[in-house]
This record gives structure tokens, C-alpha cells and sequence, in this order.
């Protein structure tokens, strides 16, 4: 994801002020206000084990940051908390494709319609790449939440899978004895992400608050 955001970045006419790897970024120690002097906002994908210090460290230096790594939702509260003591902004999202954001409305809808059709089972399947750490993907996990938004009565189980070097595959399946229907987003490259991700740190600039992708393509529409 960092090289695809570089090369789509210079592509669009924007300044790169600087790239902080992991290994030089042991507990958020590269993140400081002389390397960071000039940016108007920060693009954070890195890990779970690593992506709240980041994010604690760049609203403390007044840097809006746009977020797409998954697997630390839980501590959302304490991060609102500094968010208002600082006055930051951070907007985050498990999947910045405009594709997926469509594809998890359209799951929703469908899951309304089969809410009353126990004869169809219904089950997600998601597949990345060998070096994905979480299982199952931030972006399953809210495809599960959308769906059992429409239709509480089903578990919706997912099943995760890592291996090649797939940039990502979700599938929705509604499968009965005689019939399967499904529903599926395939990304080709990791440029959809990438795409969105600038996006969203175009618009982020000068606001205040803590944002969702979701937000920002659809407002309060449901």
C-alpha cells in the first residue's frame, strides 16, 4: 500500500513529504514534528500491533490522518478521547474502495430480501494474501455488521483464507438445495485503496473529528 500511495500520489500532483517504514518506527518514535514539518495530513497503513500509538502520536502533533489498517476498532474510545483533546481529525475505514463501499450496501439489501427464506443458508468467504495479518479482514467483519443490520436472525459465519498474493476477494453466498446466489467484489490491485485513501485525505484537510469512509461517500444518507 505505501508504494502504490507514493505513485498515485506524485501522480495527482501532490508532495510527498516524507515515508516512515516500521522498522525505523518502533513505538511511534519516528513520528515527530521536525519530520513531519509541512504535512497537512498523514496516511497510516501499517499493523494492528502498531497502528494506535501512530494515531495517538499524529492527533497530539495536530496531523489529520486518514487510517486503513484494521484490527484495532476497540480502542476507538480512548482515541476519540484524544481526538477532542487536541483538537485532531482521523478518518478510518477497513477498505477505502469506492467498489467495496458499493458492494456492502448491495449486501445489505440483499439480506433483507432473503431475511425471510430460512431455506437459504447464508456465509462469507474472504481471501487475501499470504501476508495479511488479521483473520478475518476488517472488511468481512463489516460486511457480517451490514448484514445482520437486515436480518439479525442469521449468524452470517465467515471463513478466511491467506494464501497467493491476492489483493482481496469477499463473497456473500446464499446457498439452498437446489440454488446458490452470490455476491462478490474482487479487487484487481491495491490502486482502488490507494485511490480512496487520497481522496479522503483531500477531504479530510482542515476538519476536526473522527470520520468513516462510509461518511464521507454517503453522509448520513442509510
Amino acid at each position: 500500500m505505501g508504494r502504490a500511495l507514493e505513485a498515485l500520489a506524485k501522480e495527482q500532483s501532490h508532495t510527498v513529504q516524507t515515508i516512515i517504514t516500521g522498522a525505523e518506527n518502533r513505538q511511534g518514535q519516528a513520528i515527530t514534528a521536525e519530520r513531519l514539518a509541512g504535512a497537512e495530513v498523514a496516511v497510516e497503513f501499517t499493523r494492528p500491533t502498531t497502528v494506535v500509538e501512530n494515531l495517538h502520536r499524529l492527533v497530539a502533533l495536530g496531523i489529520p490522518t486518514v487510517t486503513g489498517t484494521t484490527g484495532w476498532i476497540e480502542h476507538l474510545p480512548r482515541l476519540e478521547q484524544s481526538v477532542q483533546k487536541h483538537g485532531g481529525a482521523i478518518l478510518y475505514s477497513p477498505n477505502f474502495s469506492v467498489g467495496v463501499q458499493l458492494f456492502l450496501r448491495a449486501a445489505r439489501d440483499l439480506s433483507r430480501r432473503f431475511a425471510d427464506h430460512p431455506e437459504f443458508d447464508g456465509f462469507i468467504v474472504e481471501h487475501h494474501h499470504l501476508a495479511k495479518v488479521d483473520a478475518p479482514s476488517g472488511t468481512a467483519v463489516r460486511l457480517r455488521e451490514k448484514l445482520r443490520e437486515a436480518d439479525p436472525s442469521r449468524e452470517f459465519p465467515i471463513t478466511s483464507i491467506r494464501a497467493g498474493a491476492v489483493p482481496g476477494i469477499h463473497t456473500l453466498t446464499y446457498d439452498s438445495a437446489h440454488e446458490t446466489v452470490r455476491l462478490e467484489h474482487a479487487s484487481r490491485s491495491r490502486q482502488a485503496f490507494a485511490a480512496g485513501a487520497l481522496a479522503a485525505a483531500q477531504w479530510l484537510r482542515g476538519k476536526r473529528g473522527i470520520y468513516t469512509f462510509e461518511g464521507m461517500l454517503f453522509g448520513s444518507e442509510p
